[in-house]
């Protein structure tokens, strides 16, 4: 496969919020052998955290539309513990049986997803996520009901604006959540331009 690094997706934001995260993610997944990204994206993530986290198998995954060029990325930077990426909608079966996952990531999706699917993604979390496994959340959230920042407020009114089910969430109703699929919260980790690391692990 001849692949044109020009033409291979990119995000901006990742470059920027890369280096931060992965100074919790060097810690949070230290014993991890295999983790599940949910919504990979552009793939840059997967691949710059794959290459500094050796030790472990990092399990790339998306929505359908967004597999080809996640699959491009992967083939032009991926190493040998970056596997190829699965085709995963968090309200359909996971195609995860096959997988051991004892750590799960995902960024800047739960504010894009509608609450059904924030709630489905908890569930597959519940059904997949191994105990004592590390489940690692990024983004923006809410405290108390109420923005932590202007920027943050503005990001909400363009969500909804786009579309109506999405919306930057609650900490209380990701962390009730989180304890109906079995998750302690072990971590909230401040992040650089008014994002949070949620650092939860599932019950023995």
């Amino acid at each position: 496969m001849i692949i044109d690094p020009s033409e291979l997706p990119y995000s901006q934001s990742c470059e920027n919020n890369k280096h931060p995260i992965l100074s919790v993610l060097s810690t949070s997944f230290s014993r991890c052998k295999q983790v599940l990204e949910i919504g990979s994206g552009t793939g840059q993530h997967a691949t710059f955290f794959a290459n500094h986290l050796p030790h472990l198998i990092w399990q790339p995954s998306d929505q359908g539309i967004y597999i080809q060029p996640l699959t491009k990325r992967i083939a032009f930077e991926g190493g040998d513990n970056l596997n190829a990426p699965l085709t995963l909608e968090v309200s359909q079966s996971w195609p995860c049986d096959h997988l051991n996952l004892d750590g799960i990531f995902s960024a800047n999706t739960l504010h894009i997803m509608s609450m059904h699917h924030v709630d489905a993604f908890f569930a597959g979390v519940k059904q997949h996520l191994s105990p004592e496994g590390k489940c690692c959340i990024y983004g923006p959230f809410n405290y108390n009901k109420q923005y932590t920042s202007e920027s943050n407020h503005q990001f909400d009114i363009w969500l909804k604006q786009r579309d109506k089910n999405s919306g930057i969430r609650d900490i209380e109703w990701i962390i009730q959540l989180a304890s109906a699929a079995g998750l302690e919260l072990a971590a909230d980790h401040e992040m650089p331009a008014n994002n949070r690391l949620l650092e939860f692990y599932k019950r023995a």
